[in-house]
């Protein structure tokens, strides 16, 4: 029998762990995502290399996780504590930058039409006063 702790390590050993992925490519695509680090924290762009470092600072913590919470033990309740904070993770994330992406491209669609009829709009997409 575990104790509790070691199921919550569980579950952040597969958040941490789902979050190495989307800095780690980005990072070593060349492309700016969003970090804690970033002005604003989460909605800013980081640099690559900070993306990667961030996605190694994730596997590492993920990987101490994954040790005390005993998830390669053989038992299955870890494993599926562990899975569930990977697709925790995953879900809230991609709701989130769902969102930002639609915000960005009803931004852009409105800056081509402003262009299109010849008048400036500003990042927010409304015209200058």
């Amino acid at each position: 029998m575990m104790n509790w702790y070691n199921y919550i390590a569980c579950f952040f050993a597969g958040m941490f762990l789902a979050n190495v992925v989307p800095h780690f490519v980005h990072g070593i695509s060349g492309d700016r995502f969003p970090t804690p680090f970033a002005r604003p924290p989460g909605k800013g762009f980081s640099s690559p290399t900070v993306n990667v470092i961030w996605a190694l600072v994730n596997l590492v913590v993920g990987y101490v996780l994954f040790r005390v919470g005993k998830v390669s033990r053989g038992d299955d309740s870890p494993l599926v504590i562990f899975f569930a904070g990977i697709a925790a993770i995953s879900t809230m994330l991609s709701v989130r930058f769902a969102k930002k992406q639609a915000n960005v491209t009803a931004s852009r669609k409105a800056g081509a039409m402003a262009t299109a009829n010849g008048s400036r709009v500003s990042s927010t997409g409304t015209p200058p006063t």
